[in-house]
């Protein structure tokens, strides 16, 4: 079954196939319910931010689950303004008093630039906060490192000024929005791709073909959407605050054919979808 499948890391760690994204959940009781409706439901994963503002909520549920800390996999995100490297160790301390936690299983630049100034050129802090991570990781503190929302370009910055190569990319990935030079790139480098966004935040859900073959395999347009990035290579990071969609998020035990997979690679979608980032 997926929930107990799982990649190797360029590291060898190994994170589940699937994960629980905690994106616009909002902190509290609406996270806490959900995040442990999710480790219920048998979500190994849980990826939040810094920037969600619910850290607390989800390191609660991950505590009240009773779930051993060892058999989960935690994210979280270093705010996408932190540029330098005292800052970073600053805000990786904080994130892990807020889940209660003393290690991560991952961590990431949560974006190449400040949400609040798009494409600036933070090339230079991003290798500092970078060099943070590394050391972090040397530490032991994190057993795996990455970025989110990076292109090639700033992935090559990072790796020229460290020789060290990112474990993961977190970017916005679905169909109809598979970044195909991106991919490309990243598995090259042998650099694990997480689609946040797999149902395209939603958007994509109604689209006649894509109901069309969820008829066909007698599951759901969301079912069909997060079975297609698995098996694409990505690792998905479906969310919902509703118990019986987390459960079904994670019923992806089938396969598509070669052909549909065809069909939907060749998928258009409202150019709107793809430029929309998660802060």
């Amino acid at each position: 079954m997926i929930k107990d499948e799982y990649y190797t890391l360029s590291n060898g760690v190994l994170i589940p196939k699937i994960g629980f994204g905690t994106w616009q959940v909002a902190s509290g009781e609406e996270c806490y319910n959900s995040v442990l409706a999710a480790i219920n439901a048998g979500y190994k994963s849980i990826d939040t931010a810094y920037a969600y503002d619910n850290e607390v909520s989800v390191g609660k549920a991950i505590k009240d689950s009773g779930v051993k800390r060892e058999e989960l996999f935690i994210t979280t995100k270093l705010p996408s303004d932190i540029k330098n490297y005292d800052d970073t160790i600053k805000y990786f301390n904080e994130s892990l008093k807020n889940l209660g936690l003393d290690y991560l299983d991952l961590y990431l630049i949560h974006a190449p630039w400040p949400w609040s100034n798009v494409g600036l050129d933070c090339t230079e802090g991003n290798i500092e906060a970078y060099k943070a991570m590394i050391d972090l990781y040397k530490m032991g503190k994190i057993r795996s490192i990455g970025v989110s929302n990076f292109l090639e370009s700033d992935v090559n910055s990072l790796i020229e000024a460290t020789g060290f190569t990112p474990h993961v990319n977190q970017m916005r990935y679905f169909i109809g929005n598979t970044q195909e030079h991106l991919y490309n790139y990243f598995n090259k480098h042998n650099i694990l791709i997480e689609a946040y966004s797999p149902l395209g935040t939603g958007g994509i859900l109604n689209n006649e073909i894509i109901n069309k073959l969820a008829l066909k395999y007698k599951v759901t347009p969301a079912q069909l959407a997060i079975r297609y990035c698995l098996e694409k290579g990505t690792r998905p990071l479906p969310k919902s605050v509703h118990e019986e969609r987390i459960l079904a998020n994670l019923a992806v035990d089938f396969k598509i054919s070669n052909s549909d997979l065809k069909i939907l690679d060749k998928l258009e979608v409202d150019p709107s979808l793809k430029r929309k980032l998660r802060s």
